[in-house]
């Protein structure tokens, strides 16, 4: 998918040969301790995680800088016959790539294909004082459905996180 921006950042979507690295960015925003459900991620669990995602078809894209990985988007789908309609989403980036505005592109562009691919329904959960990202999904027809108090514990800390969703 080519950007509709002029500096050298597109989309890919998930393979196989991506995969070490997916891992490499996920664990780094992971140890960043500030958004992510994981602290850190083992690269045996995101191998686990990529090969369900690429057996589901699901919507999983790639953000690239050249040929660098940078961030990710990706939609996990529900196991659950009754809840295979719906899907997780899951998001993030390396700080240097925050802030330019990609992140709604890398969104809708995943939101499309998971749409096309059947999915009714996109929810997440994001941290309560992660206001950029609530604005982004805000943007993105994002509605906040709850509101979990002290959901999040992290260094002797607790926060809140709300569950949003989008129908498509």
């Amino acid at each position: 998918m080519p950007s509709p921006y002029t500096t050298p950042y597109s989309l890919q979507a998930l393979t196989a040969d991506r995969a070490e690295d997916f891992w490499r960015v996920t664990d780094s925003v992971a140890r960043e301790r500030r958004y992510l459900s994981f602290l850190e991620i083992s690269q045996p669990l995101s191998a686990q995680y990529v090969a369900r995602q690429l057996a589901a078809n699901a919507p999983h894209l790639l953000l690239l800088y050249g040929d660098q990985v940078v961030g990710w988007c990706d939609v996990s789908p529900h196991e659950w016959p009754i809840h295979r309609h719906r899907g997780t989403l899951g998001m993030g980036m390396l700080p240097a790539h925050r802030g330019l505005g990609l992140g709604g592109w890398l969104l809708e562009q995943t939101l499309a294909l998971a749409a096309k691919r059947g999915f009714h329904r996109v929810e997440l959960t994001v941290h309560a004082d992660n206001r950029r990202a609530i604005q982004l999904y805000r943007r993105h027809g994002f509605q906040q459905e709850g509101h979990l108090r002290d959901a999040i514990h992290i260094d002797g800390r607790f926060g809140d996180a709300l569950l949003m969703a989008r129908i498509n």
